[in-house]
């Protein structure tokens, strides 16, 4: 019997075998017929597609992989209505063989509502463990034909692709000198709130009576049930799939409406943000506008008046927490000033609510923040704003001595917690082997954008992803030795 016949049939003995299982014999087995899947939808082979993606969802290799996903995402300790959580191999094991389509029905959503940056509500609907795996086990099976049909430069959830391949592709298409000098800045209203559910049933190429239970399942808010009549839920695990191949085809709408030669016109898309370039503000007034309205019309989304407007590349944009503007013909990207505002006031919230942490541990969890955010920020043009993080970072730890100790003097605070290393002051615990994490010394680097036809699930484009991730794993590896040097106990 063949790997795949072997992991397609057969289950573990006992719930110990999970721990067991060959996940990379498991993850080839599903690969492969991803890659099948893939390969059928750019022949055109519908009936073959269906019939790959109904061996996928049966087979214990894919529900396996899709348990795996739910248990180890950062949401595996949020349960649903059920009160359910996957904590030891039994559970986990008994869920992989309850994934099966005959008699499944989905539970309703446990509604919560988080805060939004202007002050308002962002309902997220979130579902039972059970009803999570089933939309990973069919968006394993989906998603080769979500990146078959994707726009080329459509960033966001997707496989492969990210924030910064976005903020690269600004660049490239408006760096030059003969770029494109207006910007359509737009945002959809509520998009995961309200894609037609008529719209998605009808074009979504999966199992449709799945399909429509998972987006009428309804809702329990504060105790009452509400139905839903449109959208996807936020907290659903396929519902980035399908927020994709809803706006999928927007980018070769726009360059059908206008004119083949001098409209220059690009559009770049992360998940429901996108911007669009022209040579004149005409042009996206009076044909890509009305263009981009009418295919969100059909889809039962509507763009949002407040955040959509069209700029000149002189007064600048903002996009994915990035500032895009021209000064005196150069480009230059840098963070935008909202986002690291936001960040520098969540990192004082959390520094002042831990003034009796342990000084290891304060010094621990601020490294993790900065460094997050400064690798975030490390490909534009930031090496001023990570200094004045830098800066930041001091005077919050300034006061953190003040208030940890309030009846020492400022010279005992200093050489309590202020360490002469490697020809510099730093802030470190008693230890010796902890330093606060300087954002500025690490290096700027511009990121390596991703070929725009590139496909993780089509054979060709395999050596490519491989050299990718070596040159990332390099790089890394460098930053972290230059750093190690830097940060090294005297």
């Amino acid at each position: 019997m063949s790997v795949q016949n072997r992991l397609t049939r057969s289950a573990p003995a006992s719930p110990c075998d999970w721990e067991r299982l060959d996940w990379r014999a498991l993850g080839r087995a599903v690969l492969r017929l991803q890659n099948r899947i893939a390969k059928a939808q750019r022949a055109g082979k519908t009936g073959k597609v269906k019939a790959l993606q109904y061996l996928l969802t049966r087979s214990f290799a894919g529900r396996c992989m899709a348990v795996r996903q739910v248990s180890r995402s950062a949401g595996r300790n949020t349960p649903g209505i059920d009160r359910v959580i996957w904590r030891s191999p039994r559970q986990k094991l008994q869920a992989v063989l309850a994934l099966k389509r005959r008699g499944y029905r989905p539970q309703p959503l446990r509604r919560i509502h988080i805060p939004k940056r202007n002050g308002s509500l962002r309902p997220l609907g979130i579902p039972t463990l059970r009803d999570r795996a089933m939309q990973a086990l069919y968006r394993l099976a989906l998603e080769p034909v979500t990146e078959t049909l994707a726009d080329p430069n459509a960033y966001g959830f997707r496989p492969k692709r990210g924030v910064h391949d976005a903020i690269a592709q600004c660049f490239i298409s408006l760096a030059k000198k003969r770029s494109p000098v207006w910007i359509l800045e737009a945002d959809i209203k509520a998009c995961f709130d309200q894609i037609d559910h008529d719209w998605l049933t009808a074009n979504i190429p999966t199992d449709q009576r799945l399909l429509r239970l998972w987006l009428t399942a309804g809702a329990f808010d504060a105790g009452s049930f509400r139905p839903t009549t449109a959208g996807t839920p936020q907290g659903g695990v396929i519902s980035p799939t399908l927020l994709n191949l809803t706006l999928d085809g927007l980018e070769r709408t726009v360059q059908s409406a206008v004119p083949r030669r001098g409209a220059k016109v690009n559009v770049i898309r992360y998940a429901d943000d996108f911007v669009i370039t022209a040579a004149s503000e005409a042009l996206l007034r009076e044909q890509v506008l009305p263009a981009v309205t009418a295919f969100l019309q059909e889809r039962g989304l509507t763009l949002s008046a407040e955040k959509t407007r069209i700029v000149h590349i002189d007064d600048g944009f903002a996009f994915l927490g990035f500032h895009l503007r021209k000064y005196h013909g150069k480009l230059l990207i840098k963070p935008a000033k909202d986002s690291v505002r936001r960040f520098e006031n969540a990192m004082k919230d959390w520094v002042r609510q831990r003034i009796h942490l342990p000084v290891a541990d304060l010094i621990g969890g601020l490294n993790r923040k900065l460094k997050g955010f400064a690798h975030y920020c490390r490909h534009v043009v930031a090496k001023q704003t990570l200094n004045r993080l830098d800066q930041t970072v001091y005077r919050l730890l300034v006061d953190w001595t003040k208030k940890r100790h309030p009846q020492k003097t400022a010279r005992w605070r200093f050489h309590r917690y202020w360490k002469h290393r490697r020809g510099r002051w730093r802030f470190c615990a008693d230890t010796g082997e902890l330093d606060v994490f300087k954002a500025s010394e690490l290096p700027i680097r511009r990121h390596v954008k991703i070929q725009a036809a590139a496909h993780p699930y089509d054979p060709v484009y395999r050596n490519y992803f491989r050299q990718r991730w070596q040159q990332q794993r390099q790089r890394r590896r460098l930053d972290r030795q230059s750093l190690q040097r830097r940060y090294r106990p005297s």
